[in-house]
């Protein structure tokens, strides 16, 4: 049975309700990063954490990758996410 569109929303808010995703997020609005540099910028965290991380966001199609080499690059998937960043950050202040 497929989900329902209410199912597929809660699936993205959970994803977003870990801070370590949301630091992601926030780095990602500013262009395609490294996996190396989102672990660099998130030192506070350890490796495996951002990966789980990483693989959350990708699987609820938050973000997407791709590989150059050696190196796996990633960016937002979404277009609006940094609008609704925004707003969400009017509401919170």
């Amino acid at each position: 049975m497929d989900k329902s569109l209410n199912d597929k929303k809660a699936e993205i808010f959970k994803a977003l309700s870990n801070p370590v995703r949301l630091d992601v997020i926030d780095l990602l609005l500013d262009g395609e990063k490294c996996v190396c540099e989102i672990q660099q910028a998130l030192k506070k965290y350890e490796q495996p954490h951002i990966s789980k991380s990483l693989a959350k966001l990708k699987s609820v199609g938050l973000i997407k990758d791709r590989k150059d080499g050696l190196n796996v690059y990633y960016s937002l998937n979404i277009c609006c996410m940094g609008e609704f960043m925004t707003c969400l950050n009017k509401i919170l202040k």
